[in-house]
């Protein structure tokens, strides 16, 4: 009888934590929805240019290939390849090319393009030449050109099987769209980048919701195309006509949210320079990496600049060195980095541990190499942090990471792939503190580290030492005792061009924060879940 009466406490209190995260979420969309509809309106612009542009490439593509056949196998081994590549790389391959490449939606459109290519060029391919031989000989029969066969038989016949290739290739860059975000495209994509660094239910499902929701929008609007060219009578030309009204408001109202979004930039924008006086003439392009201190640290810097009168534009979370490059082709002007990481990852030092010759030197160096001006230290070190779960090291007695090496023979540990692959990395750590795990340690997405390490999937990781997450999940940091780890003082890097608009805010920022306040910043966000922009104007309001 007691268990019974377990069970259903243990139901009611399923129910009640379901209903509670419910209420919670619907309370996240009615703050929220403006920024959503935003991304949502992002999605569709880079979803149905990318697919229209595979579209008018593919079709007349799929066509020469049914006319020529050695161009055949060629033709479709590139678009199979171009579908094998993994999304991030592609992004990253396009990255550095004139004209095509960049930080931005134009490599994102590029790269959903080749994305889309294959269903389109293959259905089309397949279509016409599955069509039965005796119509094509009839047709040519009656003495019809290659254009009229073309136009009043094949195309007919086979738009059936093209249009599920079309219908397909926008399922597909649906999905793949959301990886946009990493390269600055914006799109849906930057909720659920946001929500896994933030360990952020709401934005996840709120980012990976609205996805899935298009993707069956577009899927049921052109299958019901399909079944009108399938059945083909006369009656079902209302439905197509309903159906071309559906797309054409899902592209009015993409249109409307982009307008009303731009109109109100434009109006603030104006209030600004209203505001600002004759003096508000340049414009700086701030930028930052994907995660919340990178975030918090260009909102500060922005809102700063947008104080003095200076027109600043917003390219923020930028996945892995796209900051950087975005610096080396001029397409942001400054973003925060790390000394630590640029003098290992980006200049390709061997780690040292002296944080004056780190600094001097990544200065020097981004100077003469980059043409680059490395700012003064804003006052903190986010240096690599080994984590375990607070329960462990309270149990444990574990102080230190040397304390950890007995019992992480029977650990599962999990890195970052930039932890991984860096010079002062995993290789280096494990052969510094003679760690030998019982298995591989497991290479993943930072951000997921947090949260399997918390739900005991893995016993150890690498984060980051003013993470937010910390605190928020009691994770526990251990001392790195044998002093293995460089320093990894915070700075803004800058184009040369931009440092005179940059000198006033700078030196107000040299030394302004420390340690235990970023953490503090970092929580505010990530264990509160309020917006940087927001943390940034109380912070800035304080000093």
């Amino acid at each position: 009888m007691l268990s019974v009466y377990a069970l259903v406490a243990l139901r009611h209190y399923e129910f009640v934590q379901a209903s509670n995260w419910m209420r919670d979420f619907f309370n996240f969309l009615a703050d929220n929805w403006p920024e959503l509809l935003t991304l949502t309106r992002e999605h569709i612009f880079l979803v149905f240019l990318s697919t229209g542009a595979a579209t008018l490439l593919g079709l007349p593509l799929g066509i020469l290939l049914t006319r020529i056949n050695p161009l055949r196998t060629p033709v479709l081994g590139f678009a199979n390849i171009m579908q094998t590549v993994p999304s991030l790389a592609l992004f990253g391959l396009l990255i550095p090319i004139p004209l095509i490449g960049g930080i931005g939606s134009r490599t994102a459109i590029i790269a959903l393009a080749l994305y889309a290519l294959l269903p389109v060029i293959r259905n089309t391919v397949t279509g016409i030449l599955g069509i039965d031989s005796k119509l094509i000989e009839a047709a040519n029969a009656m003495g019809m050109t290659p254009w009229h066969r073309l136009k009043m038989v094949e195309l007919p016949l086979a738009m059936p099987v093209i249009l599920t290739g079309i219908r397909v290739a926008f399922v597909i860059s649906v999905g793949v769209a959301t990886v946009a975000a990493a390269v600055g495209a914006g799109g849906l994509g930057t909720y659920i980048f946001r929500g896994l660094r933030q360990n952020d239910n709401n934005l996840l499902v709120a980012g990976a919701l609205a996805s899935a929701l298009l993707a069956l929008l577009c899927d049921f609007a052109l299958g019901q195309f399909e079944k009108s060219y399938e059945i083909g009578e006369r009656q079902h030309a209302s439905r197509r006509r309903f159906v071309a009204a559906g797309v054409a408001a899902l592209l009015a109202a993409a249109v409307g949210i982009g307008f009303i979004s731009n109109l109100r930039s434009g109006i603030a924008n104006n209030a600004d320079e209203i505001g600002a006086g004759p003096q508000k003439q340049q414009k700086i392009v701030v930028g930052s990496k994907d995660f919340t201190e990178s975030v918090i640290l260009a909102e500060i810097l922005a809102q700063m600049l947008e104080r003095q009168g200076v027109m600043v534009t917003r390219q923020f979370e930028l996945g892995g060195n796209l900051a950087h490059d975005g610096l080396l082709s001029k397409q942001i002007d400054v973003y925060p980095e790390y000394t630590g990481t640029a003098y290992t990852a980006i200049l390709k030092k061997p780690p040292i541990t002296d944080p004056k010759a780190v600094y001097d030197q990544t200065k020097a160096e981004y100077a003469e190499k980059f043409d680059l001006h490395v700012s003064p230290s804003l006052g903190f070190s986010n240096d690599f942090a080994i984590l375990v779960r607070g329960e462990v090291a309270r149990e444990n007695n574990l102080k230190t990471i040397s304390d950890a090496v007995p019992l992480a023979k029977t650990w599962q540990a999990g890195f970052g792939q930039d932890f991984m692959s860096r010079a002062d990395g995993y290789a280096g750590f494990a052969r510094a503190y003679g760690f030998q795990f019982a298995k591989q340690p497991r290479e993943m997405d930072l951000s997921l580290t947090y949260r399997a390490l918390q739900s005991g999937e893995l016993d150890i990781i690498a984060g980051n030492s003013t993470d937010g997450l910390i605190a928020a999940l009691d994770l526990f940091q251990l001392e790195d005792d044998r002093r293995y780890f460089p320093p990894y003082q915070a700075v803004f890097i800058a184009r040369r061009e931009i440092e005179p608009t940059l000198t006033a805010v700078l030196a107000k920022l040299n030394n302004a924060i420390t340690t235990e306040e970023m953490r503090r910043l970092n929580y505010e966000v990530d264990g509160k879940k309020r917006t940087p922009r927001e943390i940034a104007a109380e912070w800035i309001g304080k000093i």
